[in-house]
C-alpha cells in the first residue's frame, strides 16, 4: 500500500513541478532581460527593438541595440480586457446552454445538441480565427460596430470611432466562441447529476421550474462554474493564433474604446519573434521570454484568486 502511494504522489507531483521548472526556466532564460527592463517593462507601452543596423551598446552591463526599450503595458491591457469581454459572453452563455440542455431539451435529443456543442471544443483556435477574419470581422466593422458607436456613444470606452472590425471586441468575441463548449459541458453534467429529490422538494414546496433550476440546482453547482470559469479564463489568456487574427495587431498604445486594434501577450509572442530573432545581442528574444514570464505570472495569480474565492465559498457554504 505504501509503495502504491508513492507511486501516486510521484505521479501528483509531475504537473505542479512542471508549471514550476517552466517558470524556473522563464525566470533564468529573462534574467538579463529583467535587469535591463527594470519595473518599467510593465508600466510603459513602448516595444522598440531599436536601430538593428547599428552596432550594440552596453547599458546597465547589458548588451543591446541603440535605442532599444522594451514596455508591455499595452500587452497586459489588451490581454486583461480582451479575456473580461469573452468571460462576460461566455459564462451568462455557457450557463444557459447548460440550463437549456439539461432541463429544457427531451432526453432523447440531450445527447446529440450535446454532442455539437461539444464539438465546438475540438475545433482547432486557427479555424476560430480564419472565421473571425472571413466573416466576424466584415460583419462587426461594417454593420454592428457603426450602429453601437451610433446607440451607445454616451458611453465613454464605448464611443467611436468605430474601426474596421479588427480589435478588442472582436477578440474577446472570438474567444469567447472557444470558450463556451467547455463551460457548458461541464455545467450540463453538474446540473444532471444534482439529486432528482431536490427538484422534487423544490416544486412540492411551490416553486416554478426556473425558481428550481435559480434557487436550487445552480446554488449546488457553484463550485464547478467557478472552477470550470477558471479553466476557461486560462484558456482565454493564451489562446493565441485566433486572437493573432483578429486583433489587429496593435503597438505601443492603450485601447482608447472598445472597437480599438489590441494585442495580446500570447499573439504578441509569435508575431514578434521573427523579429527579435534579428537582434544580435539576443536581448528581444529574452524581452519576449519576459513577456512569458509576465504572462504566466498573471494566469498563475488569476487561477489563485479564483480557488481563494472558490475555498471561501466552501468555508460560507459549511457554515449554513
Amino acid at each position: 500500500m505504501m509503495t502504491f502511494r508513492r507511486i501516486l504522489a510521484v505521479f501528483a507531483a509531475v504537473l505542479p513541478a512542471s508549471l514550476i521548472a517552466v517558470i524556473l526556466f522563464l525566470a533564468i532564460y529573462s534574467w538579463p532581460a529583467v535587469r535591463f527592463n527594470g519595473f518599467g517593462f510593465i508600466t510603459s507601452t513602448s516595444w522598440n527593438l531599436g536601430n538593428t543596423y547599428g552596432n550594440p551598446v552596453t547599458r546597465g552591463g547589458v548588451m543591446v541595440l541603440p535605442g532599444a526599450h522594451y514596455g508591455i503595458l499595452f500587452l497586459i491591457a489588451g490581454t486583461l480586457l480582451s479575456t473580461l469581454i469573452a468571460l462576460l459572453l461566455a459564462v451568462p452563455t455557457g450557463v444557459g446552454a447548460a440550463i437549456f440542455l439539461a432541463e429544457a431539451v427531451p432526453s432523447r435529443l440531450r445527447t446529440w445538441l450535446s454532442f455539437l456543442v461539444e464539438l465546438l471544443a475540438a475545433v482547432p483556435s486557427v479555424v476560430f480565427g480564419l472565421w473571425g477574419y472571413s466573416v466576424l470581422i466584415p460583419l462587426l466593422g461594417h454593420h454592428i460596430f457603426p450602429v453601437m458607436e451610433r446607440l451607445l456613444f454616451w458611453l465613454p470606452f464605448f464611443s467611436g470611432p468605430s474601426g474596421s472590425g479588427y480589435g478588442l471586441l472582436t477578440s474577446g468575441v472570438v474567444l469567447s466562441l472557444m470558450i463556451v463548449p467547455l463551460i457548458a459541458a461541464t455545467l450540463r453534467d453538474a446540473i444532471l447529476a444534482e439529486p432528482m429529490v431536490l427538484r422534487e422538494a423544490a416544486a412540492a414546496l411551490g416553486a416554478t421550474r426556473f425558481e428550481t433550476v435559480w434557487r436550487v440546482v445552480l446554488p449546488g453547482v457553484r463550485k464547478i462554474l467557478i472552477g470550470v470559469t477558471i479553466l476557461a479564463t486560462g484558456r482565454a489568456l493564451g489562446e493565441t493564433m485566433a486572437v493573432l487574427m483578429v486583433s489587429g495587431n496593435a503597438l505601443n498604445y492603450l485601447p482608447p474604446n472598445i472597437y480599438s486594434p489590441i494585442s495580446t501577450m500570447a499573439a504578441f509572442i509569435v508575431s514578434q519573434l521573427d523579429s527579435a530573432l534579428q537582434d544580435p545581442t539576443g536581448l528581444a528574444v529574452r524581452s519576449l521570454a519576459e513577456v512569458a514570464l509576465v504572462l504566466s505570472v498573471i494566469s498563475v495569480g488569476v487561477n489563485a484568486i479564483a480557488r481563494l474565492v472558490l475555498y471561501r465559498s466552501g468555508l460560507k457554504g459549511a457554515r449554513v
